[in-house]
């Protein structure tokens, strides 16, 4: 009996392709996987596919609800952004589909995955990881460190060339990566930062926010712990409060953003990602915690937050600083319960009301009218202690010139 190889199957012409030259080259039985985490319509006509491409069996396994619960919410609780833009939306997604993969390659009794990624990205990293993290025995093959292809004509006449005549084109496009998070694009006018984005040919999710709606739209949004519960009032699990919310930010040119980003592997690349939904989240739960967190807990959330995503972005999900951080952060979220309103408007998330039973604005404290809690005398004596060391070091400073 032949050994297994599972495939991390996208259905595109790269991943398509490595079947056939993973028989030629290993002598495998290829045993596709496509791992559903919101593509939507790419995963029409997968198996017919991958099996005119060779593959002996194809999985394709919907994991969305993982996807978002389990990798998804903990970064939108850590606050976790990538450089201050990237809201880590195929990093967030390469772990759990390795896991997956993982999981299929014990049940198959495979010897191997292989996947897709190039040599110049960051999915190598992020996949080999994972994969190393939770199966060490098994052997990873990722054929674009390996073969010596280098056009998608090549491409092409290679599944030609092996009976596989599918509707490829040589045409250029835009790389890019899709799921239920946001959907990415790389190459073509991008790979020039002096050049602008050409939006109307570019985006997906999205239109640009001069072609959003002359008038704003008004949403709400409740949180438990940490976790959307709600949309406009009506109560639904958190992977159709992101669908929703795509629409809506969406419709409204929200969550579109050019990055030029430091790559794990040492070079920069332009990137524009759409994420209408996951901006509109993550903003309204930043709203959220700046009503509920205190000073020192709110400050220091922020430097968790930024490890947290470059731990996301490197690859190191199933690490044990991960898990600690993560047990940090979800400690932070027990109180972050309440209700926040939002405007959408051409580009803009504009504050429109926050509550909270947990509150820590106190509005007799903060009123210019003296309230209770509040002397304003007391002030006096704080500044001075909280200014001795400068009052003493100027001083010193005056004395030390005296001298001269």
């Amino acid at each position: 009996m032949k050994e297994k190889v599972i495939l991390a199957y996208s259905g595109g012409l790269d991943t398509t392709m490595i079947i056939p030259w993973l028989k030629e080259n290993y002598d495998y039985d290829v045993v596709c996987v496509c791992i559903n985490v919101g593509q939507g319509n790419e995963l029409d006509g997968l198996e017919e596919r991958a099996k005119l491409s060779g593959a002996v069996k194809l999985y394709i396994e919907d994991v969305v609800d993982e996807f978002v619960d389990d990798y998804v919410m903990p970064c939108v609780k850590a606050g976790a952004v990538y450089e201050n833009k990237y809201l880590l939306g195929t990093s967030m997604a390469r772990p759990v589909i390795a896991k997956r993969l993982v999981e299929i390659a014990r049940l198959e009794h495979a010897t191997a995955i292989c996947h897709g990624a190039t040599g110049k990205g960051n999915d190598q990293v992020r996949f080999e990881l994972s994969i190393k993290a939770l199966a060490p025995d098994l052997k990873i093959i990722a054929p674009w460190r390996i073969w010596n292809v280098s056009s998608r004509e090549e491409e092409i006449e290679y599944c030609k060339s092996h009976g596989i005549d599918l509707p490829f084109s040589a045409n250029n496009s835009y790389s890019r990566d899709r799921n239920l998070w946001h959907i990415s694009h790389e190459g073509l006018e991008l790979e020039n930062p002096a050049v602008p984005p050409n939006y109307d040919h570019l985006l997906v999710l999205s239109v640009s926010p001069e072609n959003a709606p002359e008038e704003g739209e008004i949403i709400t949004l409740s949180f438990e712990k940490g976790i959307p519960t709600k949309l406009n009032g009506k109560s639904m699990k958190v992977s159709h409060i992101i669908t929703e919310l795509n629409t809506l930010g969406g419709k409204h040119g929200i969550g579109i953003v050019d990055i030029v980003e430091n790559r794990v592997v040492g070079m920069k690349s332009r990137g524009v990602y759409e994420t209408p939904g996951g901006t509109i989240l993550m903003e309204a739960h930043n709203q959220l915690e700046e009503l509920i967190l205190d000073r020192d807990t709110f400050t220091y959330k922020k430097g968790i937050g930024n490890k947290f995503a470059d731990i996301v972005y490197e690859g190191k999900w199933f690490t044990p600083l991960r898990e600690a951080l993560q047990a940090f952060i979800d400690s932070t979220q027990e109180y972050v319960t309440g209700e926040v309103k939002l405007k959408l408007y051409k580009g803009n998330i504009i504050k429109q009301g926050t509550t909270s039973p947990y509150s820590l604005y106190n509005e007799s404290i903060a009123s210019f009218t003296t309230g209770d809690l509040y002397n304003h005398h007391d002030a006096e004596g704080f500044i001075n202690l909280f200014g001795l060391s400068l009052k003493v070091r100027a001083m010193k400073m005056a004395e030390v010139v005296k001298n001269q």
